[in-house]
């Protein structure tokens, strides 16, 4: 199999200027393995060039606005501004954990005996267990 040179990002970035892009055949460098069907690329990839390397500085700057005016020699606004666009072109995963099922009683149980509950936590634990169970 003759391997082709790979090409840089940014050729493909500076040819679709920003136009939806769809991936239909994607190759493991590695094993030569290629998988073939629609895939969308990832939110950031989808940005534009100088987005990726604003979204970059951003992260090694470690969110310091201050040091992204040095950086990019801008103002504090320019900066807030282009993050706000930024913030507005991606969508953002809930990271708000999911509500965990109550304890089972004997893990309720345990964890009065190790002074983890008071005994009404315990009380208002098993209650809530108990509705639950009952819906």
């Amino acid at each position: 199999m003759t391997q082709r040179p790979t090409r840089d990002w940014r050729e493909l970035t500076d040819l679709t200027r920003g136009a939806r892009l769809v991936v239909e055949r994607v190759r493991i460098a590695d094993s030569g393995i290629a998988v073939e069907g629609p895939f969308a690329l990832p939110q950031l990839a989808q940005l534009t060039l100088e987005d990726q390397v604003f979204i970059a500085a951003f992260v090694r700057a470690h969110g310091s606005i201050k040091e992204m005016e040095q950086v990019f020699g801008v103002s504090y606004p320019t900066i807030k501004a282009r993050l706000n666009r930024l913030a507005g072109l991606l969508d953002f995963v809930d990271t708000t954990a999911a509500p965990q099922p109550a304890d089972p009683p004997s893990e309720i149980i345990d964890r009065l005996e190790r002074g983890d509950l008071t005994p009404d936590e315990a009380i208002s634990a098993l209650q809530a267990l108990e509705r639950e169970i009952s819906r």
